[in-house]
């Protein structure tokens, strides 16, 4: 059995599975004490033969959680992997693939197995980031902005007269600045995203499947008039894979 970490901005989600599936998996928020929530957790996880983690965050909460890993489980050193510049059938874009970031690689690994690519990845947390995947497992490139959740910090934050103690409803026509700064927020992501679709549309051989991920992905899904699903848990789906083959020793990190 292999114990996956997903090391996110907001929180770390974990998977425990085997080669039926899925055995056990939880989160827990940064916020929260991380130490015992995962120390509970854990202790009563059967044997693992191995732990792979992807990061996007400090080496300081890598560390928090690797030690957590070594304490509650026998093979708890934990295989930390970076981007690669092809793996499971995917080939990374970037000149320095090393840079691109190791949850956006794993979602697009997921998608590839699972028989979505040709597919745009949109995955709505902190980031929006949009991946454009072909059919053979090439990463045409992507885009990175703001999510709707940050860009309303953001615009809130830098703006004295645009305050509220609510959160905004999207509409077409806002009535109030609450609701103006909602809609301006998540109609410009949407926007994105129908952007860079159509625009990447010739690469990928037409129209492709936008696939949402990540904590906003429901609300801005419903903003998309484009074909698209939500893909819960890429990054824990594409370590799956990942996890099932060797890891390259330039990828890996104790």
């Amino acid at each position: 059995m292999r114990l996956l970490l997903d090391l996110g901005n907001t929180r770390l989600k974990w998977s425990a599975r085997d080669d039926t599936g899925e055995l056990a998996h939880g989160a827990v928020a940064w916020s929260e004490p991380v130490a015992d929530v995962l120390r509970e957790a854990w202790r009563a996880l059967p044997p693992i033969d191995g732990v792979f983690g992807a990061s996007v965050v400090d080496p300081s909460r890598e560390a928090l959680v690797a030690a957590q890993a070594t304490a509650a489980v026998p093979a708890g050193e934990v295989q930390w992997l970076r981007s690669p510049a092809a793996a499971c059938g995917v080939r990374s874009a970037y000149a320095e693939p090393e840079r691109l970031g190791v949850d956006r690689f794993l979602a697009m690994v997921a998608a590839h197995a699972e028989g979505y690519s040709p597919c745009v990845l949109v995955g709505v947390g902190t980031a929006l980031t949009l991946d454009a995947l072909a059919g053979d497992g090439t990463h045409l490139g992507g885009v990175i902005a703001p999510g709707p959740q940050l860009m309303q910090q953001s615009l809130l934050g830098a703006t004295v007269r645009v305050r509220s103690e609510q959160a905004g409803v999207v509409t077409t026509l806002a009535d109030n600045t609450t609701d103006a700064v909602a809609s301006g927020c998540w109609g410009a992501c949407a926007a994105l995203v129908e952007r860079f679709a159509a625009q990447a549309a010739p690469q990928l051989g037409g129209a492709p499947l936008l696939l949402f991920g990540g904590g906003d992905a429901a609300g801005l899904r419903s903003l998309v008039e484009r074909p698209g699903e939500l893909f819960a848990d890429g990054v824990l789906r594409g370590l799956d894979v990942w996890s099932r083959v060797a890891v390259p020793p330039a990828t890996s990190r104790s």
